[in-house]
């Protein structure tokens, strides 16, 4: 129980610091490249995935290891940063067992799901709102 509080604790730590790093690298990659093209998210979920990938192949490829550093960097701060880092990891390893048509049902189910569940949302969210505010 002390163990899995002290990892709770470390991923909403991590997650205040990486939600905040991408907060701010959005707003700041948007002020100095103008463009209608969201560069900012872009840029976070790239350095995100790579930032994953180097965490994943150093230290915590061991996680019977370090659990704690496990919760604190990959789960919270990039967990917060993006969570397109975590996608992209869950891919690769699928890919790496061989799990090849469980790969792409993920990929396609994660990128034409949540469109499709942001849609549909946003269409739900303005029904609430016509019902409920106007």
């Amino acid at each position: 129980m002390k163990n899995q509080l002290a990892l709770a604790l470390a991923v909403a730590i991590g997650g205040a610091m990486g939600s905040l790093l991408r907060y701010f690298s959005v707003i700041t990659i948007e002020q100095t490249v103008v463009s209608h093209f969201p560069w900012g998210v872009v840029f976070v979920n790239l350095f995100g995935s790579l930032l994953m990938g180097i965490l994943v192949g150093s230290f915590l490829g061991h996680p019977e290891q370090n659990q704690l550093w496990r919760a604190l960097l990959a789960v919270g701060v990039l967990g917060g940063f993006t969570t397109f880092s975590s996608f992209s990891l869950d891919l690769v390893k699928l890919i790496d067992r061989g799990s090849y048509g469980a790969a792409l049902g993920y990929c396609s189910l994660s990128v034409v799901g949540g469109l499709v569940g942001l849609l549909l949302g946003r269409s739900i969210g303005g029904l609430f709102y016509r019902w409920f505010v106007v």
